[in-house]
């Protein structure tokens, strides 16, 4: 999809949509009733007898309005003042895409501004609004024979803005195409059944995405090497899969070679079955999404080079498969990470941080400043959290509180929770220098004092995806979070 900006007049637009927005109770915007009197009153007349009202995210579609230019006007409401805040915002930008993607129209052009709010400026809506529009239009439909009608397929949008905004919103529209970009790229990946996307389909996808960008090089370690590494945590949940490990790694060099990288590591088990420990059969078919934080790092780092931003960013994905076979790990087996420590694996099905630690161990060769993981780790911060936020947790005061910032201004919310020592005693083990896993309670902080133990040399931050990654029921599929929040958490860090 393409965006465009320009400054003209409303009444004076043209093409197969305008978009004019509508407070309750039925009250025209600014830019509406200019648009009204050149229609001689043709809107407010179907406002008066009851056609809509203005609540927030209604929407009613008008053809060959006379007067107009334009083929269609969409009314959209947005409620009462009181109404509107970010998620008000959201839902006004998604009405207007699903309506437009059921008209039929081509083009469409709105006006971010009339949509007025405390807190955010004409950049922050537009940015939202490129990025959500351009979500809205996603589809995943390769692997149908049948992939049928595209009538409602838009091909291009026209923010009309004020000429003195012009070039804030022309950044803000680059910002929220290329995080929109991202998130289809990890849509994509999260949505490939892991027959197609395995370890050796995501290592194939980074270096495709590298051949676009002359600042990104990738580089793929296989078992052999990651052996040589000393990766035995690693290795063993990959030992019950015929599809081979693979440590990908994605080197993005936009500042000076002296300049220390931010580093994504990013959970990237393709398929999770629990391994020995075996998870139930019920939507089983959903672990296919547990490698989206390797997914959401591509997203994120497409979205990065897309912007060409003056920063350096390192993305390292473990990727494996957690299957059981006569040679896969068992409970009670003792296994020795890349940074020494051995750990006794009393859940096969707790896998995550297993491949995560040594990934961490080996991020610290790149001297970042700061370290993120991201990983669909826990089933347990969707008891704690609901999907609405992801959870986060770290070492570092100053990187937990920006990223939370971040995620307030992506609208991509995430929420902290305590990594206090006293749940360490939980991960005790006779036999090695830890367990994988420490009980019932607070399974999502016990799996974050796990990885705790392997980034001591770095500012780090995990976030915990697995109650956001994907929906479930008639909407399952992938949602390319957090995308938003972390090239936002870039941008910062960038200076943008």
């Amino acid at each position: 999809m393409e965006f465009k900006l320009k400054s003209t007049a409303p009444e004076s637009a043209s093409g197969a949509c305008q978009v004019l927005t509508v407070n309750q109770p039925r009250k025209l915007s600014p830019n509406g009733q200019k648009v009204d009197r050149a229609s001689k009153g043709h809107l407010s007349a179907l406002l008066k007898r009851g056609d809509m009202d203005g609540k927030l995210g209604q929407t009613l579609m008008l053809h060959d309005v006379p007067g107009l230019k334009a083929r269609r006007v969409l009314l959209v409401g947005l409620g009462k003042a009181s109404d509107m805040n970010e998620r008000g915002f959201g839902r006004v930008i998604n009405a207007i895409a699903a309506a437009l993607k059921s008209s039929g129209a081509r083009d469409a052009e709105l006006y971010p501004d009339e949509i007025v709010f405390k807190g955010r400026d004409l950049a922050w809506k537009v940015r939202q609004a490129t990025m959500l529009l351009g979500n809205g239009e996603y589809r995943f439909d390769r692997l149908k024979s049948d992939k049928g009608d595209k009538p409602g397929v838009l091909r291009a949008v026209t923010m009309n803005v004020a000429k003195r905004d012009a070039g804030k919103c022309r950044q803000a529209v680059a910002e929220g195409e290329a995080i929109s970009q991202g998130m289809s790229l990890t849509r994509d990946l999260g949505n490939l059944p892991a027959n197609v996307c395995t370890p050796t389909y995501l290592a194939k996808q980074a270096r495709e995405l590298s051949k676009g960008y002359k600042k990104l090089k990738v580089n793929v370690l296989d078992e052999a090497e990651m052996k040589r590494l000393k990766m035995g945590s690693l290795l063993s949940v990959a030992a019950g899969s015929r599809q081979p490990a693979k440590l990908i790694t994605l080197e993005y060099r936009g500042a000076g070679a002296k300049d220390q990288p931010i580093a994504l590591v990013g959970k990237g088990v393709t398929f999770d079955t629990g391994g020995i420990s075996l998870k139930p059969g019920l939507a089983m078919d959903e672990m296919k999404f547990d490698m989206c934080g390797a997914a959401s790092v591509l997203g994120t780092i497409k979205a990065v080079a897309e912007l060409d931003l003056a920063i350096n960013v390192v993305g390292v994905v473990p990727a494996t498969e957690n299957m059981p076979d006569g040679q896969a790990t068992k409970p009670g087996d003792i296994v020795t990470s890349m940074s020494g420590q051995t750990i006794e694996i009393l859940n096969t099905d707790a896998e995550g941080r297993l491949i995560l630690c040594d990934a961490l161990t080996y991020a610290g060769k790149f001297k970042p400043s700061h370290v993120i993981d991201i990983a669909t780790l826990t089933g347990a911060v969707i008891v704690a959290l609901g999907k609405v936020p992801s959870g986060v947790m770290g070492n570092d005061r100053r990187l937990i509180d920006t990223l939370v910032k971040c995620g307030q201004e992506a609208d991509d919310r995430i929420w902290e929770l305590p990594l206090w020592d006293d749940y360490q005693d939980q991960l005790k083990s006779n036999f090695a220098d830890m367990a994988n896993i420490g009980g019932r309670d607070a399974g999502t902080i016990t799996a974050a004092c796990f990885l705790a133990r392997f980034t001591k040399e770095y500012k780090w931050a995990h976030l915990d995806i697995a109650g956001t990654a994907w929906k479930s029921g008639d909407d399952k599929g992938a949602t390319g979070r957090p995308v938003p929040l972390l090239t936002r958490f870039i941008l910062r860090q960038a200076g943008s």
